[in-house]
């Protein structure tokens, strides 16, 4: 397991039984995870800091109970931040993180995913990103979902949008467009509704823009649902609470080949990817947007 440049990234949070396992199949600790995390933190921040969040924790492990929660719990770090959801500003706080201490607070917790809204708090209304994400049924090959994510990469091009791509850490890819935060959630739920009802009339006899599980065999479902207000989808580079340790890892879509699957990228492989000396494939993500065309 590499170990992260701790002289150059430290966090005042104290972990409680660094070694305790979160993945017994696999053998990775508390530490581990933090590890990990202070490697992928330079890349990783901007996707997830001032976000409100949905966390699954896994107080035991991954093989435990799990909790997917969006609120507070009893004995909460204080580097989790509890925020006011303008638009329910009598309900529950939400959740969100600041800063690497914010994420070592998450890991303290167990939250072995992270969940973010597609957008920040500093425009609630109106998201900065587009996530369209590829849910294959059980035979449908690779190479299929591959062929779906191309095939949004040149909608969003009609739409004026650039597009990166990353593995789901499950079974399928996220194809995600980064906005000018203008439009409000039901314009960009539209579109991205647009874009799957659009694959699915199309080829029916591969895309579905409704989770129907009578109809998955040999279907994509093209969920367009995480660009709902409220609703989230796994942030990139996060683990998956899954044997395994896989990660959302972005990719540079020339590296969508046969030889890259959709948990191909692990916590323990991930290093060579984070280094300073290493290309970021996301790196202009957020130079690229553009405003959503009405």
């Amino acid at each position: 397991m590499a170990k992260a440049p701790t002289q150059d990234l430290k966090t005042s949070v104290q972990l409680t039984h660094p070694e305790r396992i979160y993945w017994p199949d696999d053998g990775v600790s508390k530490q581990d995870l933090v590890d990990y995390y202070a490697l992928a933190w330079p890349r990783m921040a901007p996707f997830v800091v001032d976000r409100p969040l949905a966390l699954l924790r896994c107080p035991d492990g991954t093989k435990g109970p799990r909790f997917f929660q969006k609120h507070a719990w009893k004995g909460i770090n204080p580097h989790i931040e509890e925020i006011v959801d303008p638009e329910d500003k009598d309900g529950e706080k939400l959740l969100r993180i600041n800063d690497f201490d914010g994420l070592v607070a998450l890991v303290q917790s167990a939250a072995l995913e992270i969940h973010p809204w597609g957008t920040t708090t500093a425009h609630w209304e109106k998201p900065d990103m587009i996530i369209m994400d590829l849910d294959p049924g059980d035979d449908v090959a690779w190479s299929a979902v591959i062929a779906a994510a191309k095939e949004i990469k040149q909608r969003f091009q009609v739409l004026g949008l650039a597009s990166f791509v990353k593995t789901s850490g499950g079974k399928g890819l996220h194809v995600v467009a980064p906005l000018k935060p203008k439009a409000a959630w039901p314009e960009v739920k539209a579109a991205a509704e647009a874009i799957a009802d659009g694959m699915s009339a199309d080829n029916p006899e591969k895309y579905l823009s409704v989770a129907t599980k009578a109809k998955r065999t040999g279907h994509i479902f093209v969920d367009y649902l995480r660009n709902g207000r409220g609703n989230t989808a796994v942030a990139s580079y996060s683990t998956r609470a899954r044997s395994g340790t896989a990660v959302s890892m972005p990719l540079a879509w020339d590296e969508l080949t046969d030889r890259t699957g959709p948990s191909s990228f692990t916590l323990k492989n991930a290093a060579p990817r984070l280094g300073e000396r290493s290309a970021d494939p996301w790196a202009d993500f957020f130079e690229a947007a553009e405003p959503l065309k009405s």
